[in-house]
């Protein structure tokens, strides 16, 4: 399921949130895996918002190219389900 479209600079080394909070409804992240297309970076990520979102940090990219960057999480009552951002590179 696509969350999002953000937009980033190919220098910027930007945070995006993915946030689970309502999909969650009480549940908590036990563990979160980060994906991306080649070509951008995930530099690192936490689990934060009392495990209830994740942040990516995230760096590169070509301009005028497109990037996806995928979360996907695992909660302490057993669920797993994925989220998408598309990124757009673009020169500022």
């Amino acid at each position: 399921m696509q969350i999002g479209k953000a937009i980033k600079d190919p220098q910027a080394v930007l945070d995006y949130i993915f946030d689970w909070s309502a999909w969650l409804a009480g549940d908590t992240i036990s563990t979160q895996t980060l994906t991306s297309d080649d070509g951008i970076t995930i530099d690192s990520s936490v689990v934060g918002g009392e495990n209830t979102n994740v942040t990516a940090w995230v760096s590169g990219g070509t301009a005028g190219k497109s990037y996806r960057v995928t979360s996907r999480v695992t909660t302490v009552g057993g669920r797993t389900d994925e989220r998408l951002i598309v990124i757009l590179v673009r020169d500022r």
